[in-house]
């Protein structure tokens, strides 16, 4: 057998077998159409913007946990409405 056909026969044997978890991350289309993954689009939808905050302000949100952006959010709305 010839060094390349051996080197072809060995790159084989050392594939990975595909497996549940490698198909879970696979796209998933329906024809021609990609279905996306996540989160569906929201109704409402959000603009993004640069706003300057004093450092305590940020700091004391982001240490309250994930989410701070969107309890901003719901701060602002409440004021405002």
């Amino acid at each position: 057998m010839s060094e390349k056909l051996e080197n072809i026969n060995n790159t084989l044997d050392e594939a990975p077998e595909l497996d549940d978890a490698y198909f879970v991350q696979a796209d998933l289309y329906q024809g021609d159409k990609l279905i996306r993954r996540g989160r569906p689009r929201s109704a409402q939808t959000k603009v993004a913007v640069s706003i300057r905050l004093d450092k305590e302000i940020v700091d004391h949100l982001k240490n309250s946990g994930a989410g701070w952006q969107t309890r901003v959010n719901h701060i602002l709305r409440n004021s405002l409405l």
